[in-house]
């Protein structure tokens, strides 16, 4: 699956001349910013003050270019309004805060600055993934910031990290376990870390801080890039050398989850040599928001995705000579002004810092330059990806396949009155779709992926649909359906090790659907949907409380309405080369009249997964 480089031209309909979203903000022309307003959502308040300790930390993690925020109307989108000028405003009168209570207060990401959005993705020709939103990282006091695997995807991408990205960020950019190879002075290939392996530091109250920034067992990276094993990183002289010294704290980011992956290779590393020195472990990929204690003087925490989740976790260190558990203390925030202004007792009039509102009329600028606004249509409704079930008139899923690519993919195709059969990925999918304005910007958003469709002529009906079905492992005998699940729990093994994490996000929606109750909460329309969350840690970690989101199983391939013909009727199997491999083998599978290559498969369209459903709302949505 390939992520979106540069949107290719449409027949592009008028542009916006105003923002139609929740945005804190009106234009009286492309790029001029009037008066910052009051959301304007009703927006829940959060329940009570944040803890504070002796060290604070702000945390982010995957904001994949959501420096703008989430601009829709429609719930959960308003929660997470705020933009990246409102983060550097909460920031700064947070250290003002710290200083104020004789604190420590530390700022920290978790890597995945790179594709999601038009801010990041939609740069013209020539240019490079999320180079210009990362100028406005730059600005904000991080104290480290961890590589992630979408730094990783494109060489282009991670040599504009290790040249521009981490050299303004001077030892705090860290990619402990991910090295790039580059020429050195000499014209010699020689493989050197992205940024640093480790920082050591001390905080402004004199805390000594080791920390590192490490990757999962990533696998998909690009030629020339590469990620060391994490049992393999912990065994490095450097590594060794790093933990050697006993600081008052570790301080450990990096773009793994705190449940269910390597973090415990680092722990257990570090707690060989160091006992009792308190451990902090921030993490990212999966998306969720999540937390755990390894033991009682450590605390791991994974703050969500998309600028919707900031993270807070305060630990009371007390004296280093003490052994003691620590008490710590987490918290989920959602991303807006009014969870901002109350937390840093702030009123909308004095909330914004100069700097901040730098930041937001920056990051408009380049909206404008990017041409984000532009208008594909007008749509009727929200769809979403899991929050309704798929098949339905709700479904993001439904609508992808069952109506914007039937119409996109023919479109001015000589095949178009040959019967087809549709097929790709769900996971093609990879944001909710809201009711009003379909723009660009949000088209990127919800389909950013560049995959081709390919087709296979002369298939008969009811064999593409039996592929179909055993993609999805079902309708199967015991048989084939124990042989097809292994074959696609190894597809799903080496997808994760390839950076796809939505099945994991998906699972944790649905999961915490069901342990708070969704259904009765969301009927009783006394809350607004939003993330509710369990975790292991104590207490109550979620800042705001809202009505779970729905959550619905979804399959993991997802095929176009079958025509109303007999199961022996010859037809074109329409699909995207992302799954070519894998649906080749499973037609090969359920048919032995012929064997497929890749020699049958021939290009179906020129239009990209991208372009589906711009093109489908040009014509549908106006």
């Amino acid at each position: 699956m390939k992520f979106f480089v540069a949107l290719s031209t449409l027949a592009l309909v008028t542009a916006a001349s105003a923002c139609g979203d929740a945005h804190d903000h009106v234009h009286d022309s492309p790029g001029v910013l009037r008066k910052r307003l009051f959301p304007q959502a009703q927006l829940t308040k959060p329940t009570r003050a944040l803890e504070w300790g002796d060290l604070n930390i702000i945390h982010t993690t995957d904001t994949h270019g959501w420096l703008l925020g989430h601009q829709h109307l429609s719930f959960p989108e308003p929660n997470y309004s705020g933009d990246l000028g409102d983060f550097a405003s909460f920031v700064e009168h947070m250290k003002q805060i710290a200083i104020e209570k004789d604190v420590d207060l530390l700022l920290i990401d978790s890597g995945d600055l790179h594709d999601g959005t038009g801010l990041s993705d939609g740069f013209p020709a020539g240019g490079i993934d999320a180079h210009e939103t990362n100028q406005f990282l730059k600005q904000l006091p991080y104290d480290i910031m961890a590589i992630g695997n979408h730094e990783l995807y494109d060489y282009i991408n991670t040599w504009d990290m290790h040249t521009n990205f981490a050299p303004a960020l001077n030892g705090r950019y860290l990619s402990s376990n991910a090295n790039i190879t580059i020429f050195d002075e000499n014209n010699n290939t020689v493989s050197v870390p992205v940024g640093n392996r480790y920082r050591k530091f001390t905080t402004r109250k004199g805390r000594k801080i080791t920390s590192l920034g490490v990757l999962f067992d990533f696998t998909g990276n690009d030629v020339n890039t590469t990620v060391q094993v994490v049992a393999d990183m912990v065994k490095e002289q450097w590594f060794t050398e790093a933990i050697a010294e006993e600081p008052d704290v570790f301080v450990l980011a990096g773009h793994m989850p705190v449940s269910y992956d390597n973090w415990p290779t680092v722990f257990n590393a570090i707690r060989a040599v160091h006992s009792e020195t308190p451990i902090i472990i921030l993490g990212g990929h999966t998306h969720i928001r999540d937390c755990n204690q390894p033991d009682g003087r450590s605390m791991a925490l994974e703050s969500g995705r998309y600028m919707e989740t900031i993270g807070w976790l305060s630990a009371k260190l007390g004296d280093s000579s003490n052994s003691n558990n620590i008490t710590f203390s987490r918290r989920y925030l959602d991303q807006n002004r009014v969870t901002y202004e109350y937390h840093t007792q702030q009123r909308n009039h004095s909330f914004d810092t100069a700097e901040g509102q730098n930041i937001t009329q920056g990051l408009q600028a380049l909206s404008d330059k990017y041409e984000l606004s532009t208008l594909f249509g007008i749509a009727p409704q929200d769809y979403t990806i899991s929050r309704n079930p798929y098949p339905s008139n709700g479904s993001s899923l439904s609508l992808f396949i069952n109506e914007a690519a039937p119409y996109s993919l023919t479109f001015n195709n000589t095949r178009k009155n040959t019967t087809n059969l549709m097929i790709t990925n769900s996971g093609s999918q990879r944001f909710d779709l809201y009711a009003g304005t379909f723009d660009k910007n949000d088209q990127i958003a919800a389909s950013p992926f560049l995959d081709a469709f390919m087709y296979i002529p002369n298939v008969q009906l009811g064999t593409a649909q039996q592929v179909l079905s055993a993609l999805n492992a079902a309708g199967a005998d015991e048989r084939r359906k124990r042989d097809l699940g292994s074959i696609l729990q190894q597809r799903e093994d080496e997808l994760w090790k390839r950076g796809y994490v939505d099945r994991r996000y998906m699972n944790w929606l649905d999961e915490m659907d069901r342990r708070h109750d969704g259904a009765v909460k969301r009927a009783s329309q006394n809350l607004t949907l939003g993330y509710v969350t369990s975790d292991s840690c104590p207490g109550v970690g979620d800042d705001t409380l809202h009505a779970p989101l729905a959550s619905y199983d979804i399959p993991d391939f997802i095929g176009s309405d079958a025509p109303s013909s007999s199961n022996d009727t010859l037809i074109d199997f329409v699909f995207v080369d992302f799954i070519q491999d894998q649906l080749l083998e499973i037609l090969n599978d359920v048919q032995n009249t012929t064997t497929y290559t890749d020699s049958d498969v021939e290009s179906y369209t020129d239009v990209l997964s991208n372009q589906v459903l711009g093109l489908y709302a040009q014509h549908a949505w106006n």
